[in-house]
């Protein structure tokens, strides 16, 4: 696509929010790397962001969702097409839940961190296992974020989606289908918030909790550079950085791009990564993790682009 197609400016007057053009990727993703997005916009409102997608399905112009870009990987020759960032979706509610628990309802946009939070303000427990986790709510439903005991799925008890429809509805958790890394819905689905249910506890145990899981974050992950996460799902239970450990793999390297010498299921910008770097390191240790252990690596990050 050019930049001088009309749905441009027939998409911009559509947007109270702002709408970013020919953006380059690696400024918005968390590890850096990633060519032009033709289009990158924030809607305000769960009601602006319907009317962009209905705009889009009728102009056959490809689209996707995006969160804070933590867990996404854009390949060099970018994306054609829309970005639909929910960052600017961010409220947050609360009300009184089953069984003398509460109900916290957020919007797609909000960060975990501000859950996390909040919980620890109220000392409700059951969200601990979030903290450090650097998604947002919708991004973190979608791939059914999961650390030190707790995924998603045990805590959240609706989704608010855009369907492919263009309705918006609430699905409880029931008729959701979770499983490992995933939030099974249909294509072009969105989600645009999430209610989750917390339970009263104590103070001074959730603190803790939290102190210690971010301590062996520290301990444990490359925070010191830019990266993306976990790059590979665990197979079979096992884990994806143990294999790429017993693969003698640590600190390999592809240009720019490594594999932590921290944690082998972590690869890193260095400094001046390219998508082409990333992307040749994540095959390369798919081949040899599968040569030399017989397990097959699935990548946990969204790869998109061209």
């Amino acid at each position: 696509m050019g930049g001088d197609e009309p749905w441009r400016g027939e998409l911009r007057e559509r947007m109270a929010g702002k709408i970013l053009f020919d953006e380059p990727a690696e400024v918005h993703t968390s590890i850096g790397v990633g060519g032009r997005i033709d289009a990158l916009c924030f809607p305000e409102s769960e009601g602006e962001l319907a009317s962009v997608v209905t705009f889009l399905r009728a102009c056959r112009i490809p689209f996707l969702p995006v969160g804070n870009w933590t867990n996404l990987i854009v390949r060099a020759g970018g994306y054609r097409g829309v970005l639909i960032s929910t960052a600017d979706l961010r409220s947050l509610n609360t009300s009184d839940g089953e069984d003398q628990g509460v109900r916290l309802e957020a919007q797609a946009g909000l960060p975990l961190s501000e859950l996390v939070n909040l919980a620890l303000r109220e000392a409700l427990t059951g969200m601990e296992f979030c903290a450090g986790i650097p998604g947002s709510v919708g991004g973190a439903v979608r791939m059914n974020a999961g650390a030190y005991g707790g995924e998603m799925k045990d805590i959240c008890v609706a989704v608010r989606l855009l369907d492919p429809t263009e309705e918006i509805r609430t699905v409880p958790r029931s008729e959701l289908n979770f499983s490992y890394r995933n939030l099974d819905l249909p294509a072009e689905t969105i989600i645009i918030g999430a209610a989750f249910s917390l339970r009263r506890g104590k103070e001074e145990e959730i603190a803790g909790r939290v102190r210690e899981i971010l301590a062996l974050r520290r301990e444990k992950h490359p925070l010191e550079f830019r990266n993306a996460g976990s790059i590979f799902k665990n197979p079979h239970g096992v884990p994806a950085g143990k294999l790429i450990e017993a693969a003698g793999l640590k600190g390999l390297r592809i240009g720019d791009a490594q594999v932590s010498e921290k944690h082998g299921n972590f690869i890193v910008n260095r400094g001046r990564a390219t998508a082409e770097d990333l992307l040749g390191l994540i095959d390369l240790v798919q081949k040899r993790v599968a040569e030399l252990t017989g397990h097959g690596l699935e990548p946990e990050v969204r790869i998109i682009g061209e």
